[in-house]
């Protein structure tokens, strides 16, 4: 069973990137599952820091997006805020995609928390972060 409650399509979810921080990062969309989403991100000088690496908080920013998009999809009639994240930064990316992979490890009626897991091209791993969602109801 699906845990989208307001699914969009790959397309969609593409286009709610226009004008935004995920835009300008080439963040994509990439595959929905029944219970994961995943984006795309890659390793250029507009994601790297000075030593020619992936830059920590373009790793951050990636999480983020992936997960907030798909906390937003397990809301009716409403939205979530990021209320808090971290991430754990394991093995340098130098070039290629990074792929983060978007789970629940709770989805409840107030709050949401997802695992986001950073890969490269290799699939090793490269970053693993935690974000908890607020969920937010529009008033009736």
């Amino acid at each position: 069973m699906s845990i989208w409650k307001s699914p969009l399509s790959l397309e969609k979810l593409n286009e709610t990137r226009k004008n935004t921080l995920a835009s300008t990062l080439d963040i994509n969309f990439t595959e929905m599952t029944d219970h994961s989403l995943t984006a795309t991100m890659p390793v250029s000088p507009k994601t790297c820091q000075y030593m020619g690496i992936l830059h920590g908080g373009a790793s951050v920013a990636l999480a983020e997006t992936v997960a907030s998009a798909a906390g937003m999809m397990c809301v009716e009639g409403g939205y979530c805020v990021g209320l808090d994240i971290n991430a754990n930064h394991i093995r340098a990316a130098k070039n290629g995609l990074v792929t983060a992979v978007a789970t629940p490890f709770h989805i409840g009626k107030s709050t949401q928390v997802w695992e986001i897991k950073i890969t490269d091209d290799s699939g090793k791993l490269v970053c693993i972060s935690r974000l908890t969602l607020a969920n937010q109801y529009h008033a009736k």
